[in-house]
């Protein structure tokens, strides 16, 4: 009788404890902040998924243009205008020139320097 007596004064402490415990953290408000959190997520999913979209859509615009200059260039070709020919043959300035034939014999000379040093590596 006394083990029964203890094991219900337990279970009062418990059962208060539980009720203090369920009154303190509220189901219902923490249902209401979970049902706002899901919200949110497929809000935030949605917005992740129009940016995605509006890159790509971006990048497809790179392309686009690669197509349209490969376009321009056949319809060129078919009328027979050769622009890389006509701004080949086209009169340069002097300092240009200079300044073209400078820029590609440093180059060559750098890299035949870089050669050399990881040739004595």
């Amino acid at each position: 009788m006394y083990a029964n007596t203890s094991v219900a004064a337990g279970m009062k402490g418990a059962s208060k404890a539980m009720a203090a415990m369920n009154k303190q953290m509220a189901p219902a408000k923490q249902a209401k902040v979970l049902q706002e959190f899901q919200r949110q997520s497929a809000q935030m999913d949605m917005t992740s998924e129009m940016m995605s979209d509006a890159i790509d859509d971006a990048l497809d615009k790179d392309e686009a243009e690669e197509e349209t200059e490969e376009l321009t260039n056949q319809v060129l070709d078919e009328i027979g205008v050769d622009i890389a020919s006509q701004l080949d043959s086209a009169p340069k300035g002097r300092i240009a020139q200079k300044r073209a034939q400078g820029v590609q014999s440093s180059d060559v000379d750098d890299l035949e320097k870089r050669l050399a040093s990881l040739r004595h590596m």
